[in-house]
């Protein structure tokens, strides 16, 4: 049962994260999109650049953060590439790397281009 819960609440956290870059004028490419590298779970079109988004849903913000391993920003990166394959400009894509972070509550905190440091 706690299975179905945590797969319900991410998915609800993933459509709170979806939502607002939908009003930030972006339109949602792909929801849990996977590749041979792992799974992403929102691509988001920024222009002609692409938005590759990490969603961490816990009871507060900083341990959702807590929960981003190295292993799976690299996951995520690898699997970014193989998405590239399949875009006009390919590995030339303009693309960030964004977490969002979702509290017991919903509130959404994005960190843009969180994978630089």
């Amino acid at each position: 049962m706690s299975g179905t819960v945590s797969y319900h609440s991410g998915v609800s956290a993933e459509d709170c994260v979806a939502r607002g870059y939908e009003r930030r004028g972006m339109a949602i490419a792909a929801r849990r999109w996977r590749g041979g590298g792992g799974e992403i779970d929102l691509i988001a079109r920024d222009g002609d650049g692409l938005v590759f988004v990490e969603v961490k849903a816990s009871r507060s913000f900083a341990r959702a953060a807590e929960r981003i391993t190295r292993r799976q920003m690299v996951r995520v990166m690898t699997a970014a590439q193989e998405f590239l394959a399949d875009e006009p400009k390919g590995q030339l894509t303009d693309i960030r790397f964004d977490v969002a972070l979702v509290n017991g509550i919903g509130e959404v905190d994005i960190l843009e281009n969180a994978f630089c440091a």
